[in-house]
C-alpha cells in the first residue's frame, strides 16, 4: 500500500476519509480525564483535548524544541534542562540536532516503515486523533484564552501535526543515547588545520597509554550521570505466593522529575468492549506507559542496559574526517544545516553548521558536558545509537494496554523487542509475576567487548559497563541474532526474562536479582552486572518483600494486602539510617569530639538528637536532616564523587560486600574511622553554620513550593536506601526546598482471582497540571504530602458515579 499512496500523506498516518472523531471526557476527582470514545482516533482527540487543557505551556514548549525553533522563541545563547535525563542543552546547539533529524526525514522513513519497525495502523489513528484533540483545544481558547501565565498569549504557542507528534515520540526514544549528547553531537567538528600537523597521538599510541587522572575522574562522574542523570524507580511484581488473596499484585514507583516534559500525565482510557487501560504516560504520549487493564498491571524501572556504544575511530593522518575501517579509507558524511535566529530588526538571520556522521553514527566530542571523547588530528568518535532506528515501542505500548496477562505481556515483548530504555515488572489476576529487560540493546556480547576495547574502553567497561568498540574493525561492529528485530540488537532469546509465582522487583540495578531465589546470570555485560554489590535502596526493596513474606516486619499475619503494599512504599524506611545509626551514636558518645575539615568539632548534642531519630524519613522525623548530611558525605569519596568500591580504605561499611548474602552486605559501619567522623562532625557544623536545628523535623526544610505555599515533602535520597525516593539537594540556610526528580506516578493495584474489578490507588506526587491557575496545580502534592491516596474510578459504573465534569467534544472540539 505505501508504494501507492503519496509520501507525504503516508508519512503523516493519512488513512481513507472516515467520520470525524468524537469524545467524552469525564473528569473525576484530581482532575484525572476518564476519555471513552469509539475507536483510537476518538480516544486520541479525547487525550490530546484534556492533555492541552491541563499543560498546554509545557507542551507547546517541547514541540518548539523537536521542530528545532528554541533558538528563534527563545534565544540562541541560553539553555534548557532536558529533566528526563539531567542534560543542560544550548538553544542553538538543540535547534542543529533537531534540525539535521527533520533534513534527513529520519522520523518520516520510520514512521513510514510497515510494522512491526513502523506504527500499527492503531497507532496511527490514536496519534492523528491526539493532534486533532490539541489543536481543537487552541481553536477554542485561542492564545489570549490561555490561563498559564508562562504561555498565555505567547507566539511559541501553536497547533501541530502529526510529524511534531512522532518527532516528540523520537526525541524521548533518544533519551539515554543521543540525548545525553545533543551538545556534543552538534558541535562535534574536525580539529582545525593548525592542529592538524600537532603531536596528537595516534589510536595505536593511545591505547598503549595508560589513562588520565582527568579522563578517570570523568569515567567516574559519568558513572554517577548515566543512563538518566540518577532518575530511577521502584517496581514490584507480587504473584499469588506473596498475597493474602492468592492473586496477583503490582506497585509501580517511577521517580522522574517533577517539572518539564517529563512528568507523568494521569488517564483512564476506554473503547468499550475493545479498550479498558488507566496509568500514566510521559507527557505527549497518548496512551498508557504504566498502569493496569481489568487483569494486568505493569509498570517500568530505568535499565542498566546501554542503548548506545562510542567507536573509536582511527584518523587518516592530515584528513581528520576520514577515518579507516579494514585497512581501508572511509569519508565520513556531512550534512549542512540552516538554522533561523532572531535578529535585530525586522527579519531573521541564518546560521550555518556542517554536522558530521559515520556508518556508525553521528560524531560526538563528549556526553553529558564531559569531555572524555575528544576529535584531535588522528582518533575521533562515533555514537552508535540502537534507538535512532527504533520505532517499535510505540506498537508495544498500543499492544499492552489491551494485554489481560503477563503471558500475553511476554509475547509483545519478544514481537517488538522495542522498548527504549527500561525493565518491565507485571502481575496478573492469575497470581502470576514477570521481570524483563527486553528491549532495544547494541548486540555487544562481553567477548567482544573486551577484545574489541582500548585503554579507555577497558575503563569504562570496568566502571560503567559501556565498551567503547574498535571502529577501525569491521569485526568489532555489532552482532545480529538469528531472533533480532533489528540489525545489529540482541534477540529476545539472549535478555533476561523471569517468570514466578512468588515475586519480581527491580530498583535500577540489573536484572541479577530480581528475586534473589532464581538470580538471572550469563547475560552480556552491556546489558547489566552480576554477582556485584546492590544499591541500598534495592536490598531495602528485597527486605521489605522478604520481611513481609515471613511475618517480621511488625505487621499482623503474612503476604501482602493492597494497604500493606501502599504501606510499604510510604513509611519511608531509610536503610542507611537502619544500618549505621546505632553504631553512629555509639561513636559519637565516645567521642564527643570529632575532628572535622576544619578542626574540632563538638558533636555531643548531635548525638542526642541522633539517638532519636526514627530511621525514616517522615516529615516529622526529627535527626532526619543531620543523618543525611552525614550519610551523603561517608558515602562520598573526597571529591564529592560517588565512593569506588573496589577501592580498599575507602569504605564506610564494617563488613564487605559478600557475594554469599548479597541482600545484607555490605553492612555496620567504621565508627572509628577518621573519615566517618570527619563526616559526622562537617555534618553538625553544616547544620550549625545555617541555622537548623540538629533535632530538626525532616519536612520544616523538606519542602515543595506551590506557589506561596510551602508543602511538606516526606522520602528522602535513594542512595541512602530510602525506596520512596525523593532527589531535591540541599541549599545551605534552607534545607532541601524544591524536588528536582523522585516518586511521581505511584500506583498500587491488587487483582482477585474472581475477576472482580481492580482495587487500585494511585498519586500524583506533583499533580495532573504545571498550570498555577489550575486547581489540579498542588491538590495532589499536598494529598502526597500526608501519605493520601486517590481511589481512581475504572470498572462500569464507577465513572459516572464520580463525575465531576463532563465534556463531549465533537468534530469542531467542546463548542
Amino acid at each position: 500500500m505505501l508504494a501507492l499512496c503519496a509520501l507525504p500523506l503516508c508519512l503523516l498516518g493519512a488513512a481513507p476519509a472516515a467520520a470525524a472523531p468524537r469524545a467524552e471526557i469525564t473528569r473525576s476527582a484530581h482532575g484525572i480525564p476518564n476519555i471513552k470514545a469509539k475507536n483510537f482516533e476518538g480516544l486520541g482527540y479525547g487525550y490530546g483535548y484534556s492533555f492541552a487543557q491541563d499543560n498546554i505551556c509545557i507542551a507547546a514548549d517541547m514541540y518548539v524544541t523537536v521542530r528545532a525553533q528554541r533558538s528563534r522563541f527563545f534565544g540562541a545563547g541560553k539553555d534548557y534542562e532536558f529533566e528526563g535525563n539531567g542534560a543542560i542543552v544550548n538553544n542553538l546547539n538543540s535547534d542543529f540536532f533537531y534540525q539535521r533529524i527533520i533534513d534527513k526525514q529520519t522520523v518520516d522513513e520510520l514512521i513510514a516503515r510497515k510494522p512491526p519497525q513502523g506504527p500499527l495502523p492503531k497507532v496511527r489513528d490514536g496519534v492523528r486523533g491526539y493532534v486533532k484533540g490539541y489543536n481543537a483545544y487552541l481553536d477554542d481558547v485561542g492564545r489570549n484564552g490561555i490561563t498559564d501565565p508562562a504561555c498565555k498569549g505567547e507566539r511559541w504557542v501553536r497547533k501541530i501535526e502529526p510529524i511534531d507528534a512522532y518527532r516528540r515520540f523520537y526525541q524521548l526514544a533518544l533519551l539515554a543515547s543521543q540525548g545525553v549528547a545533543i551538545n556534543e553531537i552538534a558541535t562535534a567538528a574536525p580539529p582545525t588545520p593548525s592542529l592538524l600537523g600537532s603531536a596528537a597521538m595516534s589510536a595505536a599510541q593511545r591505547n598503549a597509554a595508560a589513562i588520565s587522572g582527568d579522563e578517570r575522574a570523568m569515567v567516574s562522574e559519568l558513572a554517577d550521570k548515566l543512563p538518566l542523570g540518577g532518575i530511577g524507580s521502584n517496581a514490584y511484581g507480587l504473584g499469588k505466593q506473596a498475597t493474602q488473596n492468592g492473586s496477583g499484585m503490582v506497585l509501580a514507583n517511577p521517580h522522574f522529575p517533577w517539572d518539564g516534559s517529563e512528568r507523568f500525565y494521569q488517564s483512564h482510557l476506554t473503547i468499550p468492549g475493545k479498550l479498558n487501560v488507566s496509568g500514566a504516560s510521559l507527557f505527549g504520549v497518548p496512551l498508557v506507559l504504566i498502569g493496569h487493564t481489568e487483569r494486568l498491571a505493569w509498570s517500568h524501572t530505568v535499565s542498566t542496559a546501554f542503548r548506545f556504544t562510542p567507536f573509536e575511530l582511527t584518523l587518516v593522518p592530515g584528513a581528520p574526517n576520514t577515518y579507516l575501517v579494514d585497512g581501508q579509507p572511509r569519508q565520513m558524511e556531512t550534512d549542512e544545516v540552516t538554522v533561523r535566529i532572531p535578529r535585530p530588526g525586522p527579519g531573521a538571520q541564518e546560521l550555518n553548521r556542517t554536522l558530521y556522521s559515520t556508518e556508525y553514527g553521528p560524531m560526538i566530542n563528549g556526553i553529558l558536558g564531559l569531555p572524555l571523547f575528544p576529535w584531535t588530528p588522528v582518533v575521533g568518535y562515533a555514537m552508535g545509537d540502537v534507538n535512532a532506528a527504533n520505532f517499535r515501542y510505540l506498537n508495544h505500548f498500543f499492544e499492552t494496554n489491551q494485554a489481560q496477562t503477563t503471558g500475553k505481556l511476554t509475547r509483545i515483548l519478544k514481537r517488538n523487542v522495542g522498548i527504549p530504555w527500561v525493565n518491565t515488572i507485571a502481575a496478573d489476576s492469575r497470581g502470576r509475576a514477570l521481570y524483563a529487560d527486553i528491549g532495544a540493546v547494541p548486540n555487544v556480547p562481553t567477548a567482544k567487548a573486551t577484545s574489541c576495547s582500548g585503554v579507555l574502553g577497558v575503563v569504562t567497561r570496568q566502571a560503567l559497563g559501556l565498551p567503547v568498540l574498535d571502529g577501525a574493525r569491521s569485526e568489532c561492529n555489532w552482532d545480529t541474532d538469528p531472533d533480532s528485530l533489528q540489525p545489529g540488537t540482541f534477540g529476545p532469546s539472549k535478555m533476561p526474562l523471569l517468570r514466578r509465582d512468588d515475586y519480581v522487583t527491580n530498583s535500577n540495578d540489573s536484572y541479577w536479582l530480581s528475586n534473589p531465589e532464581q538470580p538471572l546470570e550469563g547475560f552480556a555485560r552491556i546489558i547489566g552486572d552480576e554477582r556485584t554489590e546492590r544499591s541500598l535502596r534495592t536490598r531495602l526493596g528485597l527486605r521489605i518483600i522478604q520481611q513481609r513474606l515471613d511475618g517480621t516486619d511488625g505487621r499482623p499475619g503474612k503476604g501482602f494486602t493492597r494497604g500493606l503494599l501502599q504501606d510499604a512504599v510510604f513509611n519511608n524506611r531509610q536503610y542507611a539510617g537502619e544500618l549505621w545509626r546505632d553504631p553512629l551514636v555509639r561513636a559519637c558518645r565516645s567521642n564527643p569530639t570529632m575532628l572535622g575539615s576544619n578542626g574540632p568539632v563538638d558533636v555531643a548534642e548531635a548525638c542526642t538528637a541522633l539517638a532519636g531519630w526514627n530511621v525514616r524519613d517522615n516529615v516529622d522525623s526529627a535527626g532526619a536532616v543531620l543523618f543525611r548530611r552525614f550519610a551523603s558525605r561517608a558515602l562520598a569519596a573526597p571529591g564529592g564523587l560517588p565512593l569506588d568500591p573496589g577501592l580498599p580504605g575507602t569504605s564506610p561499611f564494617a563488613t564487605p560486600f559478600s557475594l554469599g548474602d548479597p541482600v545484607n552486605t555490605p553492612s555496620g559501619l567504621k565508627g572509628s574511622s577518621l573519615s566517618v567522623q570527619r563526616a559526622f562532625a562537617d555534618a553538625v557544623s553544616d547544620l550549625r553554620r545555617s541555622g537548623i536545628p540538629l533535632d530538626a523535623e525532616l519536612g520544616e526544610y523538606s519542602y515543595e513550593l506551590r506557589g506561596k505555599q510551602r508543602i511538606p515533602i516526606h522520602g528522602g535520597p535513594g542512595g541512602l536506601g530510602v525506596f520512596n525516593a525523593i532527589s531535591n539537594g540541599y541549599v545551605p540556610g534552607k534545607g532541601f526546598p524544591d524536588v528536582e526528580h523522585g516518586s511521581s506516578f505511584v500506583m498500587v493495584t491488587s487483582f482477585s482471582k474472581n475477576g472482580a474489578c481492580p482495587d487500585d490507588r494511585s498519586i500524583l506526587t506533583y499533580s495532573q497540571s504545571a498550570n498555577p491557575r489550575s486547581e489540579f496545580f498542588a491538590d495532589q502534592t499536598r494529598m502526597y504530602s500526608k501519605k493520601r491516596w486517590n481511589d481512581p474510578p475504572f470498572c462500569a459504573g464507577e465513572v459516572e458515579r464520580e463525575a465531576v465534569d463532563v465534556t463531549r467534544l465533537g468534530p469542531n472540539g467542546a463548542r
